[in-house]
């Protein structure tokens, strides 16, 4: 059995695994809903509603959801909102950068395959971990998002590495399942967006309390 210092590459999430994003998610979603004449929602509601990326976001948080027909302009709102200001609060969970050097001083392999869009993916990694993570997947329409596996089969094939030394490491019930459906083990981290029960719940086996217990 391989132990969590085996592996030559580690997939991450992003929110909610390495990045405390929570708080710029739910002021872009409010702003959306208020430019749009919507009621708002508490950040217990949209930490709730992440997971599944922007669009899911936003079909959980504005009335009716797709139905609604003001849901593509509020969506747009939030894109555009968001890209300017995913940067605001947001940081790396404590523990987070040091862990990405460990991993890069060992000569492992890193990849970031979020259902946040691709462009936001991309430029957050870029922002906050710079040279530590290889490549960086987000949405598109290239490739489904999670838990299907293309994200994380997309970052293997980036990497050059062998599908059997690669752990996926996630924080929520779209991790554990993405894990699943691409083969991997499953890092399943205890201070993202669910909780412990919730995620033992839905098929956690491997849990962590600090980045420091990965590597």
């Amino acid at each position: 059995m391989m132990t969590h210092t085996d592996y030559d590459a580690y997939i991450f999430d992003l929110d909610g695994t390495l990045l405390d994003t929570l708080r710029d998610l739910w002021a872009s979603t409010n702003y959306a809903l208020r430019t749009h004449g919507m009621p708002e929602h508490t950040i217990a509601d949209v930490r709730r509603f992440v997971g599944n990326g922007v669009r899911k976001l936003m079909e959980r948080a504005v009335p009716d959801g797709e139905h609604n027909p003001l849901f593509m302009p509020a969506l747009a709102t939030f894109r555009d909102h968001y890209l300017h200001h995913g940067c605001d609060t947001t940081q790396p969970y404590p523990g987070i950068v040091p862990l990405l050097h460990r991993l890069r001083a060992a000569g492992k392999s890193v990849a970031v395959v979020s259902n946040k869009f691709d462009a936001a993916t991309k430029s957050l990694c870029t922002h906050y971990f710079g040279t530590l993570v290889d490549t960086a997947i987000g949405e598109s329409e290239r490739v489904r998002k999670k838990p299907a596996p293309d994200t994380v089969e997309e970052a293997i094939r980036q990497l050059g590495v062998a599908h059997g030394r690669c752990v996926y490491v996630g924080d929520s019930e779209v991790d554990i399942a993405t894990a699943a459906n691409s083969g991997l083990p499953c890092i399943t981290v205890l201070w993202g967006f669910r909780d412990r029960d919730f995620l033992i719940a839905h098929g956690a086996t491997t849990m962590v309390d600090r980045p420091e217990e990965i590597f």
